[in-house]
């Protein structure tokens, strides 16, 4: 009897040893994810809202929100023979109010009718140019070298612009991406014209990138404006597309470099809206355009702030009102805030009146939605606002960060959402909130792979003012009565949220990979990132890197306080901001890091680009104090723990006279730093490379941190 229950005991063990795997993530699985990615739907709404349509196993099913019936629509071999294609996957689509499915081949721009199972058209797409838009069914935009052209339905191309001179630059982004701006170009409602920025680079100076592909090397020049240096100068033409004619929009205000952003439409084609912003970043002006010439209209509104400005969006008017918009900004009541206001009387009311960032998602009828942070700064919700009342109304409850697709009719959302432990939810619910139906609970991917305890918490920021939000990642087999060492990873600048309340803390694989082989790892936005307010966005203006390594520094020291947290083996990494992180925080406190690893860093924010430099820095000549406190170059000297530099050698957003200097600065003060740079890789390190960038990163950390 006792060999009997002897043998009953360790089939049992071994069982429950089959059923919990003692299996780690190897790094390819940390850095490329294969097989971790959680499930989810993708959902599509018709334009008119009575069904929507998902994907699975190449099959498009039209599904009733409110009977939850479903129907195959079509399927990629059905399209494949219909279109005479090879598509290996199912195309982006979209479905209009006619039932019409159009998608793009690469080829050609198609559209079919899946129910009849015939072709409603076939527009070919240009050749040997980068395909930026397409104003209907059959008129495409698009760039050749720094031209802007057009075809027309038959494949015929026409020309917008012929510059010769190459630093004519038409039809692209312009300020390198910021202050919104994603696109080059804006088709009018009426599909009849077309305005498109144009920048004249012939001031900007050059930097040099280095080509190692040809047989002798080549060098390859970028335009790339630095703080304090000549800028841009930007234009926006508006081009009819039935006469063939352009003409330039009359902006006069402020000088020559000033930024052109949030391009906006009037609802009847007639004026355009410009929000121009001066070279300093502290006066915005809104303004009206007559289209037909150009001519400036009227100022709407101003805005004025003594540490920046930053317009993001685009103003939006009201469906059927050619004089009321909706207006976004963060610059009147301290935190991003929706405004109703008129073409003739500027801001008239905050309609959000909350004291949190919100973000407009869409209005339809009389509803307004939007995302709020009211909630929690690391959870995102739906509300709608009653536009004739006033009234808001929460649609979105479980705890988490949602992302929603609204009906077109305004009667269902579709929402996308999850938390620290909740992979993914999607659920069809009513506008008012109600849940119709759940659509998918997705399961864990991870939860054979023995992953830490991840934790989310707060930490006084360290002017006592805000509570900083941290994730804490400990070792899978954590033991309170042993000391780990510490990897604290940091980004840490504007524009960015590291820790949210969505699965596993917007955990990067990477970190639990060093939780599962022995690390503690602790990540914390501080002051400066998003989603906050604009005092806590601003609190780094003048003095980048100052308040952001005290915030970090308060964190770390709170981690210290632990006893199962070993002092004595601390290290940092982080890339292009957290890289100027890391290494401000190795040398304004080098007896906390003993290692560190940094990518991609900013080392003097004069080398940095003009847009985003003089934005939280000011101009050079007017900050030289905030310049020279800030910079890493006198800093060299107190490095004392192991430092590891990483950097893209064609890196053309931090270029490469940023680190190169700072192991200059090292070799002139006899401060022995590593370097290794990764010669055909821009700012990141992608693909398969960035395995060997990431085991090249915890190598150094387990040979020097152990």
């Amino acid at each position: 009897m006792k060999h009997l229950l002897l043998l009953m005991s360790m089939m049992s063990c071994l069982l429950t040893s089959a059923q919990s795997p003692e299996r780690l993530l190897t790094m390819e699985e940390a850095v490329l994810g294969k097989g971790l990615t959680v499930e989810s739907l993708a959902c599509t709404w018709r334009a008119d809202g009575a069904i929507y349509t998902t994907v699975e196993e190449g099959v498009i099913y039209a599904v009733d929100p409110a009977t939850g019936t479903k129907e195959e629509l079509t399927t990629l071999e059905k399209i494949n023979r219909l279109v005479g294609c090879d598509l290996k996957r199912m195309p982006a689509y979209r479905l209009t109010g006619k039932g019409t499915l159009r998608f793009s081949t690469g080829e050609a721009l198609v559209g079919i009718n899946p129910v009849a199972d015939t072709m409603v058209h076939n527009y070919p797409m240009p050749k040997g140019g980068e395909l930026t838009a397409y104003a209907d069914e059959g008129r495409f935009l698009f760039n050749r070298g720094n031209n802007l052209y057009w075809s027309d339905r038959s494949g015929a191309e026409h020309a917008i612009t012929t510059y010769e001179d190459k630093q004519m630059v038409c039809g692209q982004v312009v300020s390198r991406n910021e202050f919104g701006i994603t696109e080059g170009r804006f088709i009018s409602p009426d599909l009849m014209k077309v305005a498109f920025y144009r920048k004249d680079e012939s001031r900007v100076g050059s930097f040099p990138l280095l080509d190692i592909s040809t047989r002798t090397g080549s060098l390859v020049e970028i335009k790339y404006p630095m703080a304090g240096m000549d800028s841009e100068r930007v234009y926006l033409d508006i081009y009819d597309f039935e006469k063939g004619t352009t003409v330039t929009v009359q902006v006069t205000d402020f000088d020559e470099e000033r930024y052109l952003t949030n391009i906006a439409w009037g609802p009847t084609s007639e004026k355009i809206y410009i929000q121009v912003l001066d070279r300093a970043q502290q006066t915005m002006h809104l303004n009206e355009y007559n289209v037909a010439d150009g001519a400036f209209v009227r100022t709407i509104l101003t805005e004025s702030n003594p540490k920046y400005v930053e317009p993001l969006h685009p103003i939006r008017f009201l469906k059927g009102d050619r004089e009321h918009f909706l207006y976004t900004t963060n610059n009147r009541d301290g935190y991003r805030n929706i405004y109703l206001c008129s073409l003739s009387e500027g801001v008239k009311k905050r309609l959000t009146k909350v004291d949190a960032d919100v973000e407009l998602v869409d209005v339809i009828g009389d509803y307004l939605y939007y995302y709020s942070a009211e909630c929690s700064p690391v959870e995102q919700h739906l509300f709608r606002l009653h536009l004739p009342s006033g009234k808001a109304k929460r649609i979105t409850r479980a705890e988490g960060w949602h992302t929603c697709q609204i009906s077109p009719d305004g009667r269902y959302v579709i929402d996308h959402y999850s938390s620290l432990k909740v992979p993914r939810v999607v659920e069809l619910r009513t506008t008012e909130g109600k849940l119709v139906r759940e659509l998918l609970r997705a399961q864990d991917p991870s939860a054979e792979l023995n992953f830490g305890e991840i934790t989310l918490g707060t930490v006084p920021s360290a002017d006592g003012k805000y509570e900083n939000y941290y994730r804490l990642i400990k070792p899978h087999d954590f033991d309170p009565a042993k000391k780990y060492p510490v990897i604290l990873y940091v980004y840490g600048g504007p524009h960015s949220q590291m820790v949210t309340n969505t699965f596993q803390a917007q955990l990067r694989r990477w970190e639990m990979y060093m939780a599962q082989r022995g690390y503690v790892v602790f990540v914390m936005d501080n002051r400066g990132t998003s989603n906050r307010g604009q005092a806590f966005e601003q609190a780094i203006h003048g003095q980048c890197g100052k308040a952001e390594m005290a915030d970090q520094i308060a964190g770390l020291e709170w981690l210290l306080a632990h006893p199962w947290v070993d002092r004595e083996r601390v290290g940092v990494h982080g890339w292009s901001y957290g890289g100027f992180m890391t290494i401000s925080l190795m040398t304004n406190y080098p007896e906390l890091f003993k290692v560190g690893v940094a990518g991609g860093p900013v080392i003097d924010w004069k080398w940095y680009e003009v847009m985003y430099g003089e934005r939280y820095m000011g101009h050079p000549e007017r900050n030289a104090e905030g310049y020279a406190a800030t910079s890493l170059i006198p800093m060299a000297k107190e490095l004392k723990g192991k430092l590891l530099i990483c950097q893209g050698a064609i890196d053309p957003v931090v270029v490469w006279q940023q680190s190169l200097s700072f192991v200059r600065a090292c070799i002139e003060a006899g401060v022995q730093v590593d370097y290794f740079p990764y010669p055909t890789h821009e700012h990141n390190v992608r693909g398969k490379d960035r395995v060997h960038l990431m085991q090249k990163v915890t190598d150094y950390f387990e040979d020097y941190l152990r």
